[in-house]
């Protein structure tokens, strides 16, 4: 059984566009900011969030997820500081244009860490370099085919 601390927390939102979001939050692990951060950012990076989407408000989203609305704004404070989100008085907060190159080096970014997980269990199971280096080439030819 879960201990309160530990509660998930999974919020489906419908921007604009008429798409659900989920943004999933768990206590007692990561700082909840830096899980907003990471999750909005990882849709942005991977383009299920396009220029222009907007975002629910810091209001909205800190009472929906039962979170306070310092931890979310600091969330979206960190967005726009490094460029994925922009926000207008009034208006609201939405994706930001992330140039292409941006966007391919996020997403490789985040291949670099799932391949340290990969070769982390690979090696814990015994295989070597040259195997796991086979095992990922056969990941990336079935990836590709996607």
């Amino acid at each position: 059984m879960l201990d309160k601390r530990d509660e998930l927390y999974i919020m489906d939102i419908y921007n604009i566009c008429g798409k659900p979001m989920e943004i999933y939050v768990r206590r007692g692990g990561e700082p909840l900011h830096r899980q907003i951060y990471e999750s909005i950012r990882g849709k942005i990076a991977g383009g299920e969030l396009k220029t222009g989407d907007p975002l629910p408000t810091v209001r909205g989203l800190a009472k929906d997820l039962r979170i306070s609305i310092i931890t979310t704004a600091r969330a979206y404070r960190d967005l726009e500081r490094d460029g994925y989100i922009v926000t207008a008085v009034g208006k609201g907060s939405f994706v930001a244009d992330l140039p292409g190159e941006a966007r391919r080096g996020e997403l490789l970014r985040d291949a670099e860490k799932l391949l340290a997980e990969a070769a982390l269990a690979a090696a814990l199971a015994g295989a070597d370099a040259e195997e796991f280096a086979r095992m990922a080439a056969e990941a990336y030819d079935a990836g590709g085919k996607k």
